[in-house]
């Protein structure tokens, strides 16, 4: 789960993280009393949206002046956010953050992931921080460099010292450098997080270290044991049809192509895909129903991937085993007439009650299309999407 910067900076200011005195708002009048309470002649106005790239899509702009803070965030509040880790669209911009300005001597890049390959918290920074690091990992990797975490005895200090030199940190700073990674690792296990990341971590013409900005991601499965940081969660900043799916407790994301899918298990899911694409297809979601589905589930998961209006074909790939493919039928067929859906919907059912599942489709009076094997409804999807079935 993504929550926003101003979520974020709290969580490290709670951590002694410093960052600059800033506060969120939803409209122009907020915005002017904020600037005021903080003092100071300039004031930096931050769309708060879950996307990276804002500063370059207009997101982030400083006021010269509290008439500057009212018409700055007057014109974000209400609008979309368009930047290059967006769709099309855009992302809602619902909030504002109103922050004091701070004089930027250098921009670093710090942040800490959970690497797969090392199964080891690892942190990454970099003196080329900023709006280009994308760039800079990509072009001089030379530039990034990295650190990782013994579960067993944690952050050490050598190893904040060593990123301290490869950043170039001098006296006091890193002190600094040693004391914010340490609290980012606690804040990183305490919370269950999957990635922190401060891009940029400025020094300030003071040489002091700042979170100019914060990224925060937790890790989904670990909610349940943060009440306050599954409060935070912001639906408006989530495809809507990834919200509903949750609601029903499917596993949905919403993909480029015009094949819907719906299937029990990820691991098929992946593999249902990878046949569409081989057949020439592009699927349009990723779609787990789960082991332990319903009728109703199968009906509103139905619903929701007939919303997407690229879709041109739907392909049901069932296994039963937990849930019987009888079933898995008998939703599928109250679906179709309860959404009349006039779509090409091909079903490839195997396991427990195939047999059962297969007589209520062909006895349904709909034109459902079944197959026996993956390959087969794989193929038949994708012709039936380009209208050659």
């Amino acid at each position: 789960m993504n929550i926003h910067e101003y979520q974020a900076k709290k969580l490290f200011a709670d951590y002694n993280i410093p960052v600059p005195k800033g506060f969120s708002c939803s409209n122009a009048e907020e915005a002017k009393q904020i600037a005021q309470d903080l003092g100071g002649d300039t004031w930096m106005i931050k769309a708060q949206v879950h996307a990276g790239g804002r500063g370059k899509a207009g997101g982030v702009k400083r006021a010269a002046s509290l008439d500057d803070v009212m018409a700055i965030t007057q014109n974000l509040i209400g609008t979309n956010l368009v930047t290059h880790q967006t769709a099309a669209n855009g992302q809602p911009i619902n909030s504002v953050l109103v922050e004091t300005t701070s004089t930027i001597k250098n921009e670093l890049y710090l942040s800490l992931i959970i690497d797969r390959v090392t199964a080891r918290i690892t942190i990454i920074a970099s003196r080329a921080g900023g709006m280009d690091i994308e760039e800079v990992a990509a072009k001089t990797p030379e530039k990034i460099f990295n650190q990782a975490i013994d579960p067993v005895v944690g952050i050490q200090a050598y190893q904040c010292r060593e990123l301290a030199f490869a950043l170039q940190l001098e006296g006091n700073q890193i002190k600094q450098l040693t004391t914010i990674l340490f609290s980012l690792y606690r804040l990183f296990v305490h919370k269950d997080l999957s990635l922190v990341e401060i891009n940029p971590l400025i020094i300030t013409d003071s040489g002091n270290l700042l979170a100019l900005d914060s990224k925060i991601n937790i890790d989904d499965n670990a909610l349940y044991k943060h009440k306050d940081l599954a409060a935070l969660y912001d639906p408006t900043q989530e495809d809507e049809k990834e919200y509903k799916a949750r609601q029903f407790d499917l596993n949905y994301i919403a993909l480029d192509g015009d094949i819907a899918c719906m299937v029990n298990g990820a691991g098929l899911a992946m593999a249902t895909m990878d046949m569409i694409k081989t057949h020439g297809g592009e699927p349009a979601n990723f779609l787990d129903v789960g082991g332990g589905t319903t009728a109703e589930k199968v009906t509103e998961a139905f619903k929701i991937i007939l919303s997407d209006q690229k879709v041109k074909a739907i392909l049901i790939n069932i296994f039963g085993g937990i849930v019987k493919c009888d079933l898995i039928a008998e939703g599928v067929i109250h679906a179709i007439k309860q959404t009349a859906t006039q779509l090409p919907v091909i079903v490839r059912l195997e396991g427990t009650n195939v047999e059962a599942g297969k007589t209520l489709l062909e006895q349904s009076g709909l034109s459902v299309i079944t197959a026996d094997n993956l390959n087969t409804a794989a193929k038949k999807v994708v012709e039936a999407a380009k209208g050659a079935l």
